[in-house]
């Protein structure tokens, strides 16, 4: 079943994506022209491979037409139809794609969120450190790195995400309660994981051109209030950006976190369940045939 938007409906929401997104890609733009990293955002664009054009591009998602859609035709994923122009059946490779995102959205949905880690993976990448393995260079320690270290061994480690894991120093990952591999990400991955929450944007633009920009945008968008939170929770003083710490190492701190991590988890439910009603949609397709 497919439903139809007129010209005049598509492009009034293709602008208001454009709006949406700029409030992010124009500053990332703006500082990557003077030469200025920011601990934060920058996150969003490196580690995250989704250029910013490519996130300021508007598609409607699987099962809509586009009335006098033919600029899309010039994009991977589009077809003509008797009513204008959708998205094309996905690839055989989208569609393995599909499958693996949907089984790991599930099987993360279906766990109880964990909401004492504290946000101490990034205390991790530092410990036992030199000045010279700072990963963000120019900011510094809020507690110097022996009180980061100390940190570090004053709490229980309990990381559950195999991409935060692998960036633990070597003195760092025997502390960790769990040793994450890539093999057990299905397996481990639950909804209170900051990680966890931020790959949806990931996983999202990983289905592109099929995921509907919205969104995509609404992925970012909690991708980059739980970046901030991660930062904010982390050893490092990034005051002068604006970013009040989120002083874990208290316990006043860790229950401020804990309350973030909550609602960042009940949040990303919400956007968990719409990406994973996308991927359905996509393995419900007939794959395209190869020409």
């Amino acid at each position: 079943m497919v439903s139809v938007l007129t010209e005049s409906e598509w492009r009034a929401r293709e602008a208001a994506h454009l709006a949406r997104v700029r409030e992010w890609t124009l500053p990332h733009r703006q500082r990557r022209q003077r030469g200025e990293k920011h601990p934060v955002m920058d996150f969003l664009f490196t580690y995250y491979s989704f250029k910013p054009a490519k996130l300021e591009r508007w598609q409607p998602g699987p099962g809509v037409a586009l009335e006098n859609g033919d600029e899309f035709l010039r994009r991977t994923g589009f077809t003509r139809c008797p009513d204008g122009v959708v998205s094309d059946e996905p690839p055989a490779k989208r569609r393995d794609t599909a499958e693996f995102v949907l089984t790991l959205l599930e099987a993360t949905a279906s766990r109880t969120a964990k909401l004492g880690c504290f946000g101490l993976h990034e205390w991790a990448m530092l410990y036992r450190t030199g000045p010279d393995d700072v990963r963000h260079a120019g900011w510094p320690l809020r507690l110097g790195h022996d009180g980061t270290d100390e940190v570090v061994e004053s709490m229980p480690v309990r990381c559950t995400h195999h991409d935060a894991f692998r960036f633990f120093t070597e003195d760092a990952r025997p502390l960790n309660h769990h040793q994450p591999a890539r093999t057990d990400q299905v397996r481990m991955e639950q909804p209170g994981c900051l990680h966890a929450n931020m790959d949806l944007f990931k996983w999202s633009y990983k289905l592109d051109p099929y995921v509907p920009a919205e969104l995509v945008a609404d992925c970012f968008d909690l991708a980059a209030r739980v970046r901030e939170l991660d930062m904010r929770a982390s050893p490092y003083d990034l005051t002068a950006l604006g970013y009040a710490p989120v002083a874990i190492e208290t316990s006043e701190g860790r229950a401020d976190y804990v309350r973030a991590q909550r609602e960042f988890a009940d949040e990303s439910a919400v956007l968990r369940k719409r990406l994973s009603e996308v991927c359905r949609t996509l393995l419900n397709c007939e794959p395209a045939r190869a020409e």
